[in-house]
């Protein structure tokens, strides 16, 4: 893959695909011959917290408590208190998201999230990895036994004798199921 190939591909994950077209429409523009710096125009741009809220489908204020929990940490402040985020912010706001409805907390992903997005700590991430799937099939198999329960007692609740009338039905459950009832 060609510089310009890898530079397409890296905007494309990091700032969407209108920065990877913007990328290419450079490229064929382009009469010199491949340098670094003047293919790099959007390397090092910034953006405010309402375009990456916008890239990355969050709420500004969503962003703004990634942020203040840790999580965000790549994040310069103008004189004026403006936020400017790097492109690998969307990144990382993706990851975050995508973590979290793997089932992920807050305080996992900040254990394993990296100060770098490009240098993961490998084993501690696998560790976090393998924990999880260990976490989800427990639940799994708690879910499976709730089921059991919940379609045994919708069975015996169905298997109602005609002459029952609810209260005495309530309570023939209630003892078949080991739980006194009032007296």
């Amino acid at each position: 893959m060609d510089l310009h190939a890898r530079k397409a591909e890296l905007f494309r994950q990091l700032g969407g695909i209108d920065e990877a077209l913007r990328a290419r429409k450079w490229r064929k523009r382009c009469s010199r011959p491949c340098g670094i710096t003047h293919h790099n125009k959007g390397a090092g741009k910034k953006m405010k917290i309402g375009e990456l809220a916008k890239r990355s489908g969050l709420a500004a204020s969503t962003i703004r408590f990634y942020e203040a929990k840790g999580l965000l940490k790549a994040v310069d402040r103008q004189s004026n208190g403006y936020r400017d985020y790097p492109l690998e912010a969307v990144a990382v706001l993706s990851i975050i998201t995508d973590a979290q409805q793997a089932g992920f907390s807050l305080d996992e992903i900040r254990q394993v999230l990296p100060e770098d997005i490009s240098s993961w700590k490998h084993d501690e991430l696998m560790v976090a990895l393998k924990k999880k799937i260990a976490d989800i099939e427990s639940l799994e198999v708690q879910l499976a036994q709730n089921k059991a329960h919940l379609l045994s007692l919708l069975q015996m609740i169905e298997a109602k004798p005609d002459e029952l009338d609810c209260k005495d039905n309530t309570a023939r459950i209630m003892e078949s199921m080991g739980i006194a009832g009032k007296n």
